[in-house]
């Protein structure tokens, strides 16, 4: 029988493809468009909550530091919920996140999203190809967001990144 299924990845390469997703997360809690950008390949592509699109790295960081520049923006919390081989130098992050809105302490649940993340090798280290954000929101399943709301608070008070 022939296995068609990509080989696995290191801890090593998943640690990696976590660590460029905590960074972008990061650069965005930091209100700093080259940071967040910097995790992406340089030809990297974001599709936002809205459902814009920004190819390039220097677009990416462009178009994010303009936003953090104009809007009092939300801090994410975020967790990794898998990080998986697509094929050989290619893996997809599931992670989850929530926002908390300026001045609060708790989540806005109807800011909650789905990350997935396409992370490429091509030989100098893993890089974002592709970030997209997607609202959670989960129409006609309301213990589904409530779930995903109390999963998220487990997160606040503490700083992005792996768990410690």
């Amino acid at each position: 029988m022939n296995d068609t299924r990509p080989p696995g990845l290191s801890s090593a390469d998943e640690h990696a493809v976590s660590a460029l997703y905590h960074r972008a997360v990061e650069g965005w809690n930091l209100r700093d468009g080259a940071s967040f950008a910097g995790p992406f390949a340089v030809d990297g592509e974001v599709i936002g909550f809205d459902g814009s699109r920004y190819s390039g790295r220097s677009a990416i960081a462009a178009e994010v530091g303009r936003i953090l520049a104009e809007h009092e923006t939300p801090e994410y919390v975020a967790k990794v919920r898998q990080v998986r081989p697509l094929a050989p130098g290619a893996a997809l992050l599931d992670a989850v996140a929530g926002l908390v809105p300026p001045d609060a302490d708790d989540l806005d649940p109807s800011l909650n999203a789905l990350h997935t993340v396409i992370a490429v090798n091509r030989g100098a280290g893993w890089r974002i190809a592709l970030f997209q954000n997607t609202p959670a929101q989960y129409h006609g399943r309301p213990d589904r967001a409530e779930e995903l709301t109390r999963e998220l608070r487990t997160l606040l008070g503490r700083t992005p990144g792996p768990p410690a």
